[in-house]
């Protein structure tokens, strides 16, 4: 990751050192939010006072409070409008106040990024767009987007990537293979990636090669998360998935029927192979509305379009580990 000395420098016109102007750089840009774990971790320091020295001039630069939150414990959350403004970064949502369940995640994206600092990020929307718009050619109604509406008569904004999940390229490839990744919340079911999934799906259809991290603070999902990606991703932008869907759904059909005379031993080497990639709730779910009549094939195809392109995909679940000098997850100092 390289900082532009211009960013640098409009935060040390503050007050600030070089590398607290890099650290509070990386707060804004990537999460709003740190703890005095992070501040330290980055500043390779084990004294309470050089955090409250920092926290000094956030206050007194009107940049910053402190607060305390049940269960998470301290945290400051970087809001000043005049910082943003020196940073380019007016727009982004994180000088504003979240949630709980909000926080959690926005210091889990810092403590990925504190991890990565070697990473080239695609670190605002602009970047994004422009990456997947002018580098890669695609259009932007591929995005995941959101659509805000005003006040009543005022223009509605369309916002793209608003979950800002870490994202980067592998500029040293050729072509350069972009990272998308997901963060866990602490919340127990999966239907939040599921949703995640959906929103990212037309972009991902577009892509011919790509890699998507799941990272979560435990690895108790990561099973699951990896059979979800599978059925909403990976099987969708297989070569033909909805013909070899309607044909697993006959053959099972046939044969659920006990009609085994019709059923030819490709039949029966098919429906084992496609057993297991089609293993997932979700075919399930087709596979009953579609055996009761209830969906049509032409339905069962529409969930399944493809563009005909072939896709290069690689999933990985990581254990996201808090950042900090007294935890496990050390990085050389900045």
């Amino acid at each position: 990751m390289t900082v532009s000395s211009a960013h640098i420098e409009a935060l040390q016109s503050f007050g600030y050192t070089p590398q607290e102007a890099r650290f509070l750089y990386l707060v804004a840009t990537h999460s709003g939010y740190f703890q005095a774990r992070q501040f330290l971790a980055f500043t390779c320091s084990r004294q309470r006072k050089r955090t409250a020295l920092f926290r000094t001039k956030l206050h007194a630069n009107k940049h910053a409070r402190t607060d305390y939150f049940p269960g998470l414990g301290v945290i400051d959350h970087v809001f000043g409008g005049k910082l943003y403004r020196h940073l380019g970064r007016e727009n982004l949502r994180n000088r504003r106040e979240h949630e709980v369940e909000h926080i959690q995640r926005r210091l889990a994206m810092l403590d990925f990024v504190l991890s990565h600092l070697e990473l080239n990020y695609l670190e605002t929307e602009p970047e994004k767009c422009a990456y997947f718009e002018q580098t890669l050619g695609i259009a932007s109604d591929h995005f995941p987007s959101r659509t805000y509406h005003g006040h009543p008569g005022s223009q509605s904004t369309v916002r793209y990537f608003i979950d800002r999940f870490p994202m980067y390229v592998d500029r040293p490839s050729a072509p350069a293979v972009v990272t998308l990744s997901y963060i866990q919340p602490a919340e127990a079911n999966l239907n939040a990636f599921v949703r995640h999934l959906k929103a990212y799906l037309p972009l991902l259809r577009e892509l011919s090669e790509f890699r998507f991290l799941y990272l979560a603070r435990s690895d108790s999902h990561f099973d699951r998360a990896r059979e979800i990606f599978d059925s909403f991703v990976t099987v969708p932008l297989g070569s033909n998935p909805a013909d070899d869907l309607l044909r697993y759904f006959t053959i099972r059909k046939t044969w659920d029927d006990r009609r085994y005379s019709s059923v030819t031993e490709a039949d029966l080497i098919f429906r084992n192979l496609a057993k297991e990639r089609f293993s997932a709730p979700r075919f399930e779910h087709l596979y009953r509305e579609w055996e009761g009549g209830r969906m049509p094939d032409t339905q069962v195809r529409d969930q399944f379009q493809s563009n005909g392109k072939s896709h290069t995909i690689r999933f990985e679940s990581q254990l996201l580990r808090a950042v900090g000098p007294n935890t496990k997850e050390k990085k050389p100092c900045q």
